[in-house]
């Protein structure tokens, strides 16, 4: 009883996301065979306008909305390999974006006490991680639908 709490804890976690978008992406990299394949294919959706923002918004399978660019699959294909090598191997800044992150957050820093500081820093954790593992998650599900719809068109290019 014990064990099944803990497993659905865990797949809330980070590194749970983390994992999941990995191996979708590296499904995602077996399933392809032809990469060049994926241009001017667009990722197929139900189209409705967004009066508000003037924009369309595209609604997929899973209801989820998501507002995107004329990308194609090989764009998301290309995309969603880079996010991933930047996960397993980490992400260079240049020596320039650094000192200016540095800077900006001494700043930041100094214009609180160090009780609110600590406080700060909590509210920032929690609301960068809840925001990571979102995004996380609509990155799977995009490397999930890309290798779907290849499979799609590789059955209806070879019949």
């Amino acid at each position: 009883m014990m064990q099944i709490s803990e497993s659905n804890n865990q797949r809330h976690s980070l590194f749970s996301a983390m994992n999941r978008f990995i191996g979708a992406v590296n499904n995602m990299d077996q399933i392809v065979m032809v990469p060049s394949l994926l241009r001017d294919v667009p990722l197929e959706y139900e189209e409705e306008k967004d009066e508000v923002n003037n924009a369309v918004v595209l609604t997929g399978g899973n209801g989820a909305a998501s507002y995107l660019t004329d990308r194609d699959m090989y764009s998301y294909y290309v995309l969603l390999k880079s996010i991933r090598n930047d996960i397993e191997w980490g992400v260079l800044q240049q020596g320039d974006d650094r000192k200016k992150e540095k800077l900006s957050t001494a700043v930041d820093i100094c214009r609180v006490g160090p009780e609110e500081e600590d406080e700060n820093l909590q509210k920032q954790f929690h609301f960068h991680l809840s925001g990571l593992h979102t995004v996380l998650s609509k990155l799977t599900r995009k490397a999930n639908t890309l290798t779907n719809r290849y499979k799609q068109e590789i059955g209806s290019w070879g019949q």
